[in-house]
């Protein structure tokens, strides 16, 4: 389980390594938390739900409520995933609206206008505003094997806990069809019609992309592929542990590139960090790189190291969404790029 030294990481590193894996060395030592909501969206109408509620977590925890809830509030990430599953929250804490008022990648198809954002940051939480919000229920995801609930801080989680029963969904160490399941799971329970057209053909389109993923894996297993995030003095590279995209694109046949047990240590085994001096150690033909905000974009990363490495000049480099929005519809297209990717590759590596 990771733990260990991110106690010392800065913000910044906190961030990047997020950006890198999923952050579990880090939440497993900062203690974060999620949470989720419910309501009805135009595309998919849920259903309002009568009498009582239970739902049983991945922490083992079973949530029971005279009925279910209404006043939702969520990880940002969460938020999305149930909002393309017709269910809406009162309020998300994580990163929804970017520097500029965008929506962030994390918000997915919501529209954040409407939403009472209770922290925008890592460490942002508004005590006052979830408790004005009279929440039913709070949902994360989970990126360790503690129950640590995702961007929940870990000095004010007891006040927060307090104010309502939590729900956390794990995304640690498992492949990306688990969580999947857990969140439609989730869904259903608080009134989604799961047997609907659009669900069911998302589903499908799913397992499709899944299936052209393995079949170009299979086909060009000689194309290395590198999880790579950037950050002001640090290029960290992922392993495939933890990480349920990773997990799930190894499974499938996908070459990716592993950092030794050692340098992954350090960590707590999510990734490696290496000076930009140093970002040519492992050959890549493709790089996927951690489409987050709280990471530099590929296009805003100025070192000449980077703009060197074979992957870079031949216009092999993707994005890569280390944190995604656990519904079918937005994983759906994770899988067909990185398929569409290895498909195309120059070997270069």
């Amino acid at each position: 389980m990771p733990n260990a030294r991110a106690t010392h990481l800065t913000r910044r590193g906190i961030l990047a390594a997020g950006g890198a894996l999923g952050l579990g060395a880090v939440l497993a030592a900062c203690g974060d938390e999620d949470a989720s909501k419910n309501g009805g969206s135009d595309s998919t109408k849920a259903a309002e739900k009568s009498g009582p509620w239970t739902f049983k977590d991945d922490r083992g925890t079973t949530v029971k409520l005279d009925k279910a809830p209404a006043n939702i509030v969520a990880f940002t990430g969460v938020a999305a995933a149930l909002f393309d599953y017709g269910i809406e929250v009162k309020g998300v804490f994580g990163p929804t609206r970017t520097k500029d008022g965008k929506a962030d990648v994390q918000a997915g198809d919501m529209d954040i206008s409407k939403l009472t954002i209770l922290g925008n940051e890592w460490g942002q939480f508004n005590i006052e505003k979830y408790a004005g919000l009279a929440p039913d229920v709070l949902v994360s995801t989970m990126f360790d094997n503690a129950g640590t609930l995702w961007y929940v801080p870990e000095e004010s989680k007891d006040k927060i806990l307090k104010l309502a029963p939590s729900v956390g969904v794990s995304v640690f160490d498992i492949q990306m069809p688990k969580p999947l399941q857990r969140m439609l799971e989730l869904a259903e329970s608080l009134g989604a019609d799961v047997k609907s057209a659009k669900i069911v053909e998302a589903k499908k389109k799913f397992e499709t992309a899944a299936e052209r993923l393995r079949k170009a894996a299979k086909a060009r297993p000689e194309i290395k592929v590198l999880a790579g995030s950037a950050s002001q003095d640090i290029f960290y590279v992922s392993g495939s542990n933890f990480s349920i995209d990773l997990e799930y694109f190894k499974a499938l046949g996908v070459n990716i590139v592993e950092p030794s047990a050692k340098a992954l240590k350090a960590s707590g085994g999510w990734f490696e960090n290496l000076s930009w001096e140093n970002v040519d150690k492992y050959a890549a033909d493709v790089i996927i790189m951690d489409d987050r905000t709280s990471t530099i974009q590929p296009a805003d990363i100025t070192e000449a190291t980077w703009k060197k490495l074979p992957a870079v000049k031949a216009g092999q480099v993707i994005a890569r969404t280390p944190e995604p929005i656990l519904s079918y519809d937005k994983c759906t297209p994770i899988l067909d790029n990185l398929a569409e990717a290895i498909e195309n590759a120059k070997k270069v590596a």
